[in-house]
Parts: C-alpha cells; sequence; structure tokens
C-alpha cells in the first residue's frame, strides 16, 4: 500500500513539474553557421577588381571558420569574460600580468596564423604581390564580422611594421617575429618567442589627442640618438593591449621642454628582467570587452629611440595611418554584420500576420541599412588600394591615402554607432539583452570613432592635409568628375562641394564636419555607381545626395517608391 501511495504522489508530482505554460514558438537565435564570403557578393567583387582572386580559396575557408557557431560562441566568452589584472605573483613579486579567457587566445591565434598581420607589407618572391592590400582588408573585414577586440592588437603590430623596418639593429631582432604566422601567447622575451605583438602609448591624461601636451621624459643612458637606450619616467592614460610584447611610446628627450621622441619600450628588458612599466589598472570600457586598455607609469623603463630625434609625433602619426584603415574597415565589418543579422532575422519571424521582411517599412530600414553597408565596404576596399597604389607614386592614391583615410575614419564610424542602435531595434527586446550579437556590436562601435582620433580630430586632419598638399582635392575632384560625366545628381553635388571649400579659411573649421561628410558621400556614391549594381548606386545616391546636409534623416526615414528592394536585400545577403 505503501508503494501505491508513493507510486501516485511521485505521478503527481512528475506531472506538475513538466507542466508548460506555453510552447516557444516564432524565436529565432542569432544567425550563425554560415560562410561569411559567399554570402558577401560586394566583397567578392572587390577582391576580383583588385585582381586578389589568389586570395579567395585561404579567404573562403578562413569566411566558413569564423562564420562557425563555435567561433561565434569564442566571441561572446571572450567578451563576456574580460580580462583580468594580476599585479603580482603568490610571494609579492610584480608581475603585471594580464590573464585572457581561452576563447581570447583562439581568435587572436585564427587571425595570426591566417597571416592578416603581414600580409598586406610582405613581398612574394622579391616583389609585392598584386592586389594584396585588398586581400588582407578583405580578411580584417571578415574577422571583425565576429569579433572587434582582438583586431587591437593585430592593427598595431602590422601599423608598426614599416616604422620597425627602418631600424636596422630592431628590425634585425624583430623581424622575422613580426612576420611570424605562428601565435605564440607566452609572457616571456621577445628573443625566445615564435611571434610578437606590438602596441602604443600616446595619451597621458592632461592631454588626451593634444601630444604636444605630454609629460612623460626620455634621457638618454649614453650618448642618445636614434637608436639608443633611453629611462623613461612619466604615465600613459590609454596603454593599448599591456600584454603585448612591446610598445612604440612617445615622451619628450632630456626635459619637459625637450623635442618629442617615438620609442620602443619592451616589456622585458634586455638582460631578462621585466621592464619597469607599471599596469595601474585596466579600463572598464564601453565596450571592446575582450581586450585590455590600461593605465600605466613608467618608472625609468627601457627604451630605445625609434626614428629622428624631435619627430615623435610624424613618426607616431605615420603608424596611426595605417591604424586609421584598420577603424574603417572595422567599422564596415560591424555595419555588414549588423545588416546580415538584421535581415537573416526578419525573413523568418512574423509580426502582425506577415514575415517583418515583407513589411513596406521594415523592408524600408533594411534597405538603408543594406546601402550604407555596401558604400562602407567599397570605401574601405578603395583606401586599402590606394596603399598599395601609393607605393607607386601615384596622385590619385597619395591623395586617397592622406585625405580620404581620416574623411573615412570620422564618417563611416560614426554610421556605425548610429546604425547597430537601427538594427538592435529591429530585433526589439531580443536585441537589447546582452547576449545579442547585436548588442554587443552597439557597444563596440564607438571605440572605432573615438580611437586614433575623435571625429573633430579627424575633420582638422582633412583640413591639414588639404592645406599641405593643394593638389590633393583637385585630384580628387578630377576623378569624381568622371564620375560625375552622366549623373546630374553626382554633377550638382559635386559642384556645391567644391564651392564650400573655397569659404574663407577662417570659416572652414566651423563647418569642417559638414565639409567631410558631404566628400564622403560623393566619395561613396562615385564608387556605387562604377562598381555596384543600378538598384544599389540609384538608391544612395537619391537617398544621400538630395538633402541640403546629405542625407534626409533617420534610417529607413527614405522615399523608397520606385526603389528595388527585393534587389538589395539579396545583394545584401543571398538567400
Amino acid at each position: 500500500m505503501s508503494t501505491s501511495s508513493s507510486s501516485k504522489s511521485s505521478s503527481g508530482s512528475n506531472n506538475n513539474s513538466h507542466h508548460s505554460t506555453h510552447e516557444v514558438t516564432n524565436q529565432f537565435p542569432d544567425w550563425t553557421d554560415y560562410d561569411l564570403l559567399a554570402t558577401d557578393p560586394a566583397l567578392n567583387d572587390a577582391l576580383e577588381r583588385a585582381g586578389a582572386q589568389w586570395s579567395q580559396p585561404a579567404l573562403s575557408a578562413y569566411a566558413q571558420q569564423l562564420g562557425s557557431a563555435r567561433t561565434f560562441e569564442w566571441a561572446e566568452l571572450a567578451n563576456r569574460h574580460k580580462p583580468q589584472l594580476h599585479s603580482f605573483d603568490t610571494r609579492g613579486r610584480r608581475v603585471d600580468r594580464v590573464e585572457f579567457h581561452p576563447a581570447w587566445h583562439s581568435l587572436l591565434g585564427m587571425y595570426r596564423e591566417q597571416g592578416l598581420v603581414s600580409l598586406a607589407l610582405e613581398d612574394k618572391d622579391g616583389s609585392p604581390q598584386k592586389g594584396r592590400w585588398v586581400a588582407w582588408a578583405a580578411g580584417f573585414y571578415l574577422h571583425g564580422q565576429v569579433e572587434q577586440g582582438t583586431l587591437c592588437p593585430a592593427t598595431m603590430t602590422q601599423a608598426s611594421i614599416p616604422l620597425l623596418q627602418r631600424e636596422p639593429a630592431l628590425w634585425a631582432a624583430l623581424g622575422e617575429k613580426l612576420l611570424s604566422r605562428a601565435y605564440d601567447e607566452r609572457d616571456v622575451p621577445a628573443a625566445e618567442k615564435k611571434s610578437i605583438w606590438i602596441g602604443m602609448g600616446m595619451t597621458e591624461k592632461q592631454g588626451g589627442s593634444d601630444v604636444r601636451s605630454n609629460t612623460t621624459l626620455a634621457r638618454a643612458v649614453a650618448g642618445g640618438g636614434r637608436g639608443a637606450e633611453y629611462a623613461l619616467t612619466g604615465h600613459k592614460w590609454f596603454y593599448s593591449a599591456p600584454m603585448c610584447d612591446a610598445h612604440l611610446v612617445v615622451a619628450h628627450l632630456d626635459d619637459d621642454n625637450g623635442p618629442l621622441g617615438c620609442f620602443y619600450v619592451p616589456r622585458w628588458r634586455p638582460d631578462g628582467r621585466k621592464n619597469e612599466v607599471r599596469v595601474q589598472q585596466l579600463k572598464d570600457k564601453v565596450g571592446n570587452a575582450s581586450n585590455a586598455s590600461s593605465e600605466v607609469e613608467f618608472e625609468g623603463a627601457f627604451g630605445i629611440l625609434v626614428g629622428e630625434e624631435g619627430r615623435g609625433i610624424p613618426t607616431i602619426i605615420e603608424m596611426a595611418t595605417y591604424t586609421r584603415l584598420n577603424c574603417v574597415l572595422g567599422s564596415a565589418a560591424i555595419l555588414r554584420s549588423a545588416t546580415v543579422q538584421a535581415i537573416a532575422y526578419t525573413r523568418k519571424r512574423t509580426a502582425f500576420g506577415s514575415v517583418l521582411a515583407e513589411q513596406p517599412l521594415m523592408r524600408a530600414v533594411l534597405a538603408d541599412l543594406a546601402i550604407e553597408s555596401e558604400a562602407a565596404l567599397l570605401l574601405s576596399m578603395r583606401l586599402a588600394q590606394a596603399y598599395e597604389d601609393d607605393a607607386t607614386g601615384d596622385p590619385l592614391a597619395r591623395a586617397w591615402k592622406r585625405v580620404m583615410t581620416p574623411a573615412a575614419k570620422f564618417w563611416v564610424c560614426k554610421r556605425g554607432v548610429e546604425l547597430t542602435g537601427e538594427a538592435m531595434e529591429v530585433f526589439g527586446g531580443n536585441g537589447y539583452v546582452n547576449e545579442s550579437i547585436v548588442a554587443r556590436l552597439f557597444r563596440e562601435a564607438p571605440v572605432n570613432s573615438i580611437w586614433e582620433g575623435s571625429g573633430n580630430v579627424m575633420c582638422l586632419d582633412v583640413l591639414r592635409a588639404l592645406s599641405r598638399e593643394r593638389d590633393a582635392l583637385q585630384v580628387l575632384f578630377a576623378d569624381f568628375s568622371h564620375a560625375a560625366l552622366d549623373e546630374p545628381r553626382l554633377a550638382k553635388a559635386l559642384h556645391e562641394l567644391h564651392a564650400l571649400f573655397t569659404a574663407p579659411p577662417e570659416q572652414l573649421e566651423g563647418i569642417a564636419r559638414l565639409l567631410v561628410q558631404r566628400l564622403v558621400l560623393l566619395a561613396q556614391a562615385c564608387l556605387l555607381l562604377r562598381h555596384a549594381p543600378a538598384a544599389v548606386s540609384d538608391a544612395f545616391i537619391a537617398t544621400r545626395l538630395a538633402s541640403p546636409t546629405g542625407l534626409s534623416g533617420v534610417v529607413g526615414a527614405i522615399d523608397t517608391r520606385g526603389m528595388d528592394i527585393d534587389a538589395l536585400l539579396e545583394r545584401a545577403l543571398p538567400r
């Protein structure tokens, strides 16, 4: 009898525990397990234009690896489990070690082993390989669609290579390790490693972007001069990726009023001791959570002068020229990922009796995202090609590299912030929870706009470049004019922009954001007219060059009448 009673009780308990209040329907996870390259016609077209078809087999394999559910999971884990600073070991010795989640190492290792750190800067059989800059940019763009934080040390390391190649002693010791495809996460002296990472240290508390107000001092140990040893004392307010094997650091030589120099500051001294670079704390950032950014103090840290005395800012700005390109690519990747996730989701989810992607107002939002994404991609790839062509002395490539790099960084990075917010809204509440891919994209987007020079700094740099290279604007306008010959809307926009640039010099700074915005929109329109399907270029010109400010309003506030939205969405993400 007791057995029967017990069984009855157990049965009742099981029924209650398995009772379900509802069945989950019409809910879909973030889109993963897809081929990032095969689903991107515009990127494939860019590779073909650049003559970089040779890179497609390797990029295709990488795109499939990146798009796997496992890699997306690594991205989520690396950002959820933030880097941890360990200042001391168990016996009180100062170690200043930053611990990363294993997923970080998996992602960073993937990038390094793909050869993307050095691809754009390597020669093949003694000569540069055609299309190598676009091939590298495509790999960077693909990686950035899945995880962005790991691109920070990769970006700085790549940008350091041209600088260090001009320092014979340093290059002899480091060159092979900088170009290496082997991933080595060990915290040991560079001489013992298979590959190394390089970071940057420019800004200080009192100055930020005003690097000339730095107070860090570098005193010559013996003799001084290029390639000589210095002892650095001071601080850096943002010291990117403190676990890098070395950093390039700006400091005054000898006294507060001395000229600025750029210094190679390794994590380990040549005698095998840890260098006197004290990590004070890690930054608790809005996004970019997988990557460590720190505050440091130098207590007589070992450094080697890179470049000429008094040329510290031009030296580090040369490095920033490369990293700014990476910011543009990173934001274009964020735009691409947000657009893909939004289209994939709305093609499955229904609301108010129909599939979201078939509802007119949602289609306007999706179309606007698709237009912006392809325009950002074409601009990024054109910039990458300019970095390759600049080596041949091409004046147009020089103008693109010097003027359009800061211009594109201003505009594309700003658009990344706005459009990721719109993409998040496509998902409603599901997009606003931290586990969502689009939520991480939204938190990540501002870093590219702020790092390596905020929006105002970029616009001022455009004006500075045009004042120093007076033929650059004329060269760019001549290029745009060819595209505008058979397109009256472009011709009108070009004429209006030219008139703005003839304003008195004292007025230009106040309208610099307007100038740069319209310059980029015009460049994007020309590129789309040349290289994109008519549905894309027509939609861009109609929606971006129609109003006095170049934009018609918030995302989706566009006139879709006559617009081939089916073609736009199929181009953005083929079914």
